[in-house]
């Protein structure tokens, strides 16, 4: 019973350990600065993996290219209704 109780405990714990490394590693570098057109204030960020898009609190999302850092696409917002 000792050593099956053992033998779980270290499969959990390798199992675990591989799931930190796997997501510890998977994260796409951060751009050093984003530019916002037009004196926009960002309130939210998320990124793909050619791209990043930021929503400014003016309700619009800015999608920029990674490898670039130029404005790709915006999106207005619209109200639910």
């Amino acid at each position: 019973m000792t050593v099956l109780t053992a033998v779980m405990i270290a499969g959990i714990v390798l199992i675990l350990g591989l799931i930190w490394h796997r997501y510890n590693n998977a994260r796409a570098p951060l751009p050093e600065v984003i530019e916002l057109p037009g004196g926009a204030t960002a309130s939210a960020y998320t990124q793909g993996s050619d791209w990043y898009a930021v929503v400014t609190e003016a309700d619009q999302i800015l999608i920029f290219d990674r490898a670039t850092g130029k404005l790709r696409q915006e999106i207005a917002i619209e109200p639910a209704q």
